[in-house]
């Protein structure tokens, strides 16, 4: 039976947790996006790769699976909100880092400070995520989500809309230190937060012990609650696919538009933020029942294929006009955007708070596994000579495919499953 969810407005006025750890996310969010575009045109600058471009991906990928076990220990363990804290403080220090990355013999720099900055990022993403059901009362999760989901994909769509001109503009220095500044009020912003907690008992050693055995557990429970592990592949099955299309995504945006600079690849990641805006904002207003979301997943995986289908051909179509394809861009991802908002509440329903980090910890582990074996996959194939054309249809092929058998095989699955559970 579907809940009655409180308004944004409401929650942003009577929720003072909430209000600061939105405010904190859109502040670091925006200078992120200025930092990956700024990344993206150092690394084509100084190599002209296909391969450079792809690594930069991997780097803010292949970290999150790395790092996924300690951070399943600092979030179940540790104070929430000093992780997050923490992890900004950090993240500041990194960013700044970039400015000694200066020719193409710099570039395993680059990727090593990328790497350390998704690394701590690692522990703060499945902080915030366990910690909103802490801090959210009975109506107000699903609101809460929709409200950091499409605020993500705002900052996504301004970030890239005003971060492609600025690094054009000032230079991917200066955009490093805006970065950088980002994270200290995002800090800021965190730390006047109240979050209770219930946390797993310590049971001694040091921390890297503790997050092996608190990984065996998460991945026990995991195996022990099946539902709630299905729930965990959802963002996964979109990055089959979705891993080499943000890499196209980004060549595209670099090719079709090549008098515009990093401009080019801004415009259509500011597309993509559009659509990821869109999507939740849809999927809370049309889908109120938790119970009918577990299909709707499959449908939206299918349905991104389908856009990316449509950016494939419209991309290279003569007489056709940007604007179509920016529409295409922004349908694909509505469509993801609402697959990634309705499977994360979900996933906060259905696992027990004091596994919670552990769960979102292992579903970023398995996006970033699956996410960096796409993009590896497709920047083999560019680097090649596979036309980047064969590589964007190829994969939104595999997406669409995801899609469908997600509601062929898994769906059934999860329906039997719940029904012999009684929930």
């Amino acid at each position: 039976m579907a809940e009655v969810q409180v308004g944004y407005r409401q929650l942003m006025r009577t929720n003072r947790n909430v209000r600061r750890l939105w405010a904190g996310t859109v502040v670091s969010l925006f200078g992120d996006w200025f930092n990956t575009l700024a990344l993206y045109r150092l690394a084509l600058e100084l190599t002209g790769s296909e391969l450079a471009l792809g690594g930069v991906l991997l780097t803010k990928l292949l970290p999150l699976a790395l790092a996924a076990p300690v951070a399943a220990a600092l979030v179940d363990r540790l104070d929430r909100k000093h992780v997050m804290i923490g992890a900004d403080l950090l993240r500041a220090g990194i960013v700044l880092g970039f400015l000694f990355v200066r020719e193409a013999g710099d570039l395993w720099l680059l990727y090593t400070l990328a790497f350390a900055q998704i690394a701590v990022s690692a522990a703060f993403g499945p902080a915030k995520s366990a910690a909103l059901p802490n801090v959210t009362k009975k109506g107000e999760l699903l609101t809460a989500n929709a409200l950091l989901s499409a605020s993500w994909s705002v900052m996504l769509a301004l970030g890239a809309a005003a971060g492609g001109p600025a690094v054009d503009l000032f230079g991917t220095d200066a955009v490093f230190v805006f970065d950088a500044l980002t994270y200290l009020v995002s800090a800021a912003f965190i730390a006047g937060m109240t979050i209770p907690q219930d946390r797993s008992d310590s049971a001694g050693g040091s921390i890297l012990a503790q997050a092996w055995r608190q990984s065996a557990e998460g991945i026990g429970y995991l195996r022990a609650n099946p539902p709630v592990f299905r729930l965990a592949l959802a963002k996964a099955t979109w990055t089959l696919g979705g891993g080499g299309l943000m890499l196209s995504l980004a060549l595209i945006g670099d090719r079709l538009f090549p008098g515009a600079g990093t401009t080019g690849i801004g415009v259509l990641f500011a597309a993509r933020g559009l659509g990821t805006g869109i999507g939740p904002i849809a999927a809370r207003a049309l889908f109120r029942d938790p119970d009918r979301w577990f299909p709707l997943l499959g449908v939206c995986i299918a349905l991104s294929g389908v856009g990316y289908l449509t950016v494939g051909s419209l991309a290279w179509a003569p007489g056709l006009g940007a604007l179509a394809l920016v529409a295409a861009v922004v349908f694909a991802h509505a469509t993801s955007g609402a697959n990634w908002v309705l499977s994360t509440t979900l996933l906060q329903i259905r696992a027990e708070d004091r596994y919670r980090g552990r769960v979102f910890t292992a579903d970023w582990l398995i996006l970033a596994l699956v996410e960096s074996a796409s993009t590896l996959t497709a920047s083999l194939a560019l680097e090649a000579g596979v036309p980047l054309r064969t590589v964007v249809l190829a994969f939104a092929g595999v997406q669409v495919a995801s899609g469908v058998l997600w509601g062929l095989v898994l769906v059934p699955i999860h329906r039997r499953s719940v029904a012999q559970i009684g929930t």
